[in-house]
């Protein structure tokens, strides 16, 4: 808990878990909003291209829960949804058991509006079941239903990434042309929506293969116990073994559900309301409704940490200062002094007694706590310091004001102990101490330059012998020359 991954997402705690990922509730430090982040635990071939099929599923609908957004930080890969609160309708059953009919028909619809939005995008789902079907938090209202889990979806034609003789789904909700190896299809989807609708109305999971042999061998059956009819005979066509036989498309189920609807007799006066309560929890300490609670930054949990006052415990305008030494590095500790490097000065304005400050006592000195090898430079009067240096709590020590030193006399050269003067001119030599000028700058120091070497007139050796040989050998060609005139 409180992990930020990719410097947006804070992970608070774990609401789910499935075959690849872990579904967290995180804080969106962008959006500044709650949100389901599903991190990946696995990181072979086929898992990775699934995340990547999932993660680029856009569906805006109101009953579909489509991913929102990704980020990756180092091996590790997420996206986000919205926070859906009220549970699957898994814990509904677990909860009720068996759901009234008409309950049932409004579950049904917004699944089948949600389903024929991903069928136009020509995506099958693959693994309708409850526990993937997630409800909004809306009391004894209305239901809001949200598709959801799009893990092992496909587009049709894309290729498929289970091997040869295998099938990707849950037992118990495949349709009989699935097990038979034959390519997903949307027709799949609406068997697996009949099953479900099954299990909320009797409330126990059904089993599917003794109802396709069933329809096999005797037909479409009648309505069982309790079932209204007109229902019946909707689910009927959703779950018919043959795909010719069955609904062909979402759209064209939800309008037959919506005809049987109206012929469903009135609910009964003591009929128990369902209510679809927060199954999330409180958020733990640290969060509230508007996010994350008592944090200065943020982006910064794993090192926000509580600044202790050095100088003056008792004194809240010292403590105010050492709680801002992080930010301009002005404090106490020398580990947050990398920024300016200046040591803090005690001022009365701060609460710390002074020379000037009659009404507290001074503290007695500390001897200094390291030993130069040169000998002091001779004792100035002056204040004591306002508190006696003492190790922080990263194990450095306050610096005390600096003390103003009289200006040594001249010592002899080279003589042991001699306080730092003026360095000899010779290499390897640190550079003159240069005073400030204006502004802070300092000023050019300006070093006496030496004076040329003495040169003989004419040119160099190097170049006067070779012009003399090549002016021999101009005479003579000249003299040969002068001979056949």
């Amino acid at each position: 808990m409180g992990e930020v991954f990719a410097g947006r997402y804070e992970l608070i705690d774990p609401v789910g878990r499935g075959g690849a990922g872990a579904v967290w509730r995180a804080w969106d430090h962008r959006r500044r909003r709650y949100v389901a982040a599903k991190v990946l635990l696995q990181s072979d071939a086929h898992t990775l291209l699934r995340f990547v099929r999932e993660q680029a599923l856009r569906i805006d609908h109101p009953h579909v829960l489509a991913p929102a957004s990704w980020a990756a930080d180092d091996d590790k890969v997420l996206f986000t949804m919205d926070l859906v609160a009220g549970g699957s309708l898994a814990h509904v059953i677990g909860d009720y058991g068996p759901l009234p009919p008409r309950f049932v028909c409004v579950l049904l619809d917004q699944l089948l509006s949600g389903l024929a939005a991903v069928h136009a995008e020509g995506v099958v789902h693959r693994d309708i079941k409850p526990a993937n079907i997630l409800l909004e938090v809306t009391g004894t209202g209305r239901p809001h239903l949200r598709l959801s889990d799009f893990g092992i979806s496909m587009r049709k034609g894309e290729p498929r990434l289970t091997e040869t003789n295998y099938v990707v789904g849950t037992p118990g909700y495949f349709a009989p042309e699935q097990l038979l190896g034959a390519e997903p299809d949307f027709t799949a989807d609406l068997f697996a929506v009949g099953l479900v609708a099954l299990h909320l109305l009797q409330g126990r999971k059904p089993d599917s293969q003794a109802l396709v042999e069933h329809f096999l061998t005797h037909g479409t059956p009648g309505a069982p116990e309790g079932m209204p009819e007109p229902l019946w005979q909707v689910l009927a066509g959703l779950l018919q073994p043959d795909p010719q036989a069955r609904f062909r498309t979402a759209t064209g189920a939800r309008k037959a559900l919506g005809a049987a609807v109206e012929l469903l007799p009135e609910p009964a006066a003591d009929e128990e309301p369902v209510e679809i309560f927060d199954h999330l929890g409180p958020l733990p300490p640290g969060f509230g409704p508007e996010g994350p609670t008592n944090r200065t930054n943020p982006t910064n949990l794993t090192n926000a940490t509580n600044h202790k006052s050095h100088t003056n415990p008792t004194s809240p305008a010292q403590n105010v200062q050492d709680g801002q030494d992080g930010q301009n590095g002005q404090g106490g500790q020398d580990g947050q002094d990398g920024q300016d490097g200046q040591a803090p000065a005690a001022t009365a304005s701060q609460g710390t007694p002074t020379a000037t400050d009659p009404g507290r006592p001074l503290p007695p000195p500390v001897p200094p706590q390291h030993h130069s090898p040169h000998p002091p430079a001779p004792a100035v009067p002056v204040a004591a310091p306002a508190t006696p240096p003492h190790p922080s709590e990263t194990g450095s020590f306050h610096l005390p004001p600096p003390v103003p030193q009289p200006a040594p006399s001249p010592p002899p050269p080279y003589a042991p102990g001699a306080p730092y003067g003026p360095a000899p001119t010779n290499p390897y030599t640190a550079p003159p101490v240069q005073s400030p000028g204006p502004y802070g700058y300092p000023q050019p120091v300006t070093a006496p330059v030496p004076a040329p070497p003495v040169r003989r007139p004419g040119p160099p050796p190097k170049v006067a012998v070779p012009v003399l040989l090549l002016a021999l050998v101009c005479l003579a060609v000249g003299f040969w020359a002068l001979t056949q005139l």
